[in-house]
């Protein structure tokens, strides 16, 4: 039986954190409205204009736009929220089309849950066509990691990226007027109830594993940036960075937009870049 007490989740997230609920749990979501977004033509996902029906693709693009969750329920189909297997679906089917040369993933995500940033690192990272991803105006957080799969990142100067850090938590919802009768089995089997006070022991327990998680996360971004661990340790306090301090750090590649990645990719295929969009909506 699903645990609906249990309302909260681990995620990659940074700073200010909107409420967002569903499910029996909530997860939390930095929200930035900094940024500039780069006027370019999109290729509608219909049947007649995806890459499948398309002889001039040679490159598919996959928007990764909005909180990062491993699938998409009935509950979350109206909100902004992109699934991990939908994302891994697409580069899967790219790599058995032999008229697409290369993948890019174009990322405007604040977030999400940590191991739906890890599946789309690793199928970046397994894909055996060039892969590239461009952060529009946010790569933060598990998108951030995400991103980290692919060959080479792209970013706008305007940009912000990184907030390598976690947070785990979930709002109380303690009224001195109700009395809270805990019929749970196992000393933690409810902890993190929001409608009784956490103890210490149990935050304990929590930031246990939010201390894994943010090693998990360093550790990953060391690896695929090749970046040593004492420099990402300085820099991994969840704040994030624009596009030219990135650089600066080795987060990101390249500073730029679609247009760079375009002659990016141009030179690495060998042939003009002609790019069928997936939306994730």
């Amino acid at each position: 039986m699903l645990n609906n007490t249990k309302k909260f989740a681990l995620a990659f997230l940074n700073r200010t954190k909107p409420v967002f609920s569903a499910i029996g749990f909530i997860l939390l979501f930095l929200v930035l409205s900094i940024g500039s977004y780069a006027s370019y033509d999109y290729y509608k996902n219909t049947p007649t204009d995806s890459h499948e029906g398309s002889s001039s693709c040679n490159v598919l693009g996959i928007n990764v736009h909005g909180s990062l969750i491993t699938y998409i329920p009935i509950e979350l189909e109206e909100a902004d929220v992109v699934a991990s297997d939908w994302v891994m679906s697409h580069i899967e089917s790219a790599e058995n089309d032999d008229s697409i040369k290369a993948i890019l993933v174009e990322i405007e995500s604040t977030g999400g849950l940590p191991i739906a940033g890890e599946e789309i690192e690793k199928a970046l990272q397994l894909a055996k066509k060039p892969t590239v991803a461009l952060i529009r105006q946010s790569g933060l957080s598990t998108a951030y990691l995400a991103s980290t799969g692919a060959d080479r990142i792209f970013a706008s100067k305007y940009s912000d990226v990184g907030s390598i850090g976690v947070t785990q938590s979930y709002l109380e919802n303690i009224d001195k007027d109700t009395k809270f009768i805990d019929l749970a089995a196992g000393k933690f089997k409810d902890a993190g109830n929001p409608d009784k006070p956490i103890t210490q022991e149990e935050k304990n327990l929590f930031m246990r594993d939010v201390n894994i998680t943010h090693r998990y996360f360093m550790e990953a971004v060391s690896a695929n940036r090749k970046i040593p661990m004492e420099k990402v340790a300085l820099f991994s306090d969840g704040s994030s960075f624009m596009g030219e301090k990135a650089l600066e750090f080795g987060l990101i590649d390249q500073v730029g937009g679609i247009h760079d990645v375009k002659k990016y990719l141009r030179d690495k295929i060998g042939e003009e870049v002609e790019i069928c969009w997936e939306w994730n909506y």
